[in-house]
């Protein structure tokens, strides 16, 4: 009996049909691989060196910008007796014009020098720590817990041998110009080891030994960094999963590389978040560490009531857990937060600093963004579509339908 008249029998059914089925989708897949995917070129060597110059500067930038604002916070942190405790920047506006027109704008940035020494002797002292010993420098989210707690340590370490050049660097940003000389670049370093062997130093029985600042230092410098560290990976975080959830939900270009802004603005709104809040939180206990850095060593600070004149420090704490119980019960609670507007000027100068930056990545990706040719309209070939329509079995011409596997064969039937 032929096929015709068995139950299984399909008008439609034909052997040489599905054979061209079969043909024609092996004949799509060799067009899907031969067609080329619109994926943008990545940014070439100007790009990634402009964003890198962005980045990089807006540092920079910050640091100087925010350096006199930190000069102004600490005068404030150690002037105990002072009647204004600067809690917000519209007090500091006199003061600065003060201090402007007596000492000039240079006043401002005294210290900064000694401020990048020592950031340069931090990074010299987590390389040679983390050559002699088993602590690793560097830690990533899929390093165990004992490697985080062996990169804590290394930290420590770090801080606990440069507690003595973190208290004269202090001191030279604190003293007046008017009562005392410029110091060089390198004076920390030599005031610092003088610090620890006791050569040098005013012979006074305030001046605390170094060895009541290691520890309270080192808990200060580590606990600011594993603020900052979360703070600044969290964020990271969050907006790299946003900007991966919005690629892949992207259909018009689904396929896009990142953008400088995309590269680099998420790293720097890290550090800001970061550094902001490690600072608002351990605000008093660096209140607190600055006031016995500098107690007993004669220091001359410029009157923060004013901005006219130079005023001693004359303190004398006996350790931290007294420093701190003094001022609470001296001074009350603002006491510990004295200068806090500077530090919120400081941070407004950052965010402005950001927002630049965040501009120019903006123009940057705009300028180079890669522009994708729009796909080719397909060109109708009316002796192929009249013989599509006429035999059934006929194979559409490739050059007449260049994307007819690829597209339109399984949305038509070719056999009526």
């Amino acid at each position: 009996m032929s096929d015709r008249y068995s139950p299984n029998y399909s008008p439609n059914y034909s052997p040489r049909r599905y054979q061209q089925d079969e043909d024609y989708d092996r004949f799509r897949q060799s067009l899907e691989a031969e067609q080329p995917k619109a994926v943008p070129s990545q940014p070439d060597q100007v790009q990634k060196a402009a964003g890198f110059a962005i980045g990089l500067s807006s540092v920079f930038a910050e640091q100087l910008l925010s350096h006199p604002c930190q000069v102004l916070r600490r005068q404030c942190q150690v002037h105990h007796n002072g009647e204004w405790y600067h809690l917000t920047p519209f007090t500091l506006i006199q003061v600065l014009i003060n201090l402007h027109r007596h000492q000039g704008l240079g006043t401002l940035w005294k210290g900064i020098g000694s401020v990048f020494v020592v950031r340069g002797l931090v990074m010299i002292s987590d390389t040679v720590i983390s050559e002699f010993t088993p602590f690793p420098k560097e830690i990533t989210r899929h390093s165990s817990i004992k490697k985080n707690f062996e990169h804590i340590l290394l930290k420590s370490l770090t801080f606990v041998l440069t507690t003595p050049f973190f208290a004269s660097s202090l001191i030279e940003t604190l003293q007046s110009d008017i009562a005392s000389e410029k110091p060089g670049v390198f004076d920390c370093l030599k005031e610092g080891v003088t610090r620890v062997m006791g050569w040098g130093m005013p012979q006074t029985t305030r001046l605390l030994p170094i060895w009541k600042l290691v520890f309270p230092t080192a808990v200060f410098r580590v606990s600011h960094y594993i603020i900052t560290s979360i703070a600044q990976y969290t964020v990271v975080s969050s907006i790299r999963s946003d900007q991966q959830e919005n690629t892949d939900h992207s259909v018009e270009q689904p396929a896009m590389s990142q953008t400088l802004y995309d590269q680099y603005f998420p790293d720097l709104l890290g550090t800001f978040s970061g550094a902001i809040i490690a600072d608002v939180t351990l605000y008093p206990i660096e209140t607190v560490l600055n006031r016995l850095y500098v107690q007993g060593t004669r220091t001359i600070i410029d009157n923060m009531d004013t901005g006219c004149g130079v005023i001693p420090i004359n303190t004398g704490y006996e350790g931290f857990i007294d420093c701190f119980r003094s001022i609470i019960l001296e001074e009350g609670l603002p006491g510990l937060y004295r200068g806090f507007g500077a530090l919120v000027l400081q941070y407004a100068i950052h965010a402005a600093i950001l927002r630049t930056a965040r501009f120019l990545f903006v123009k940057l990706t705009e300028q180079y963004r890669p522009q994708l040719p729009p796909p080719p309209s397909p060109k109708v070939n009316t002796s192929a579509s009249s013989s599509i329509h006429h035999s059934p079995y006929s194979r559409p011409s490739t050059s007449s339908y260049p994307g007819y596997y690829a597209s339109s064969y399984r949305d038509r039937d070719p056999y009526p």
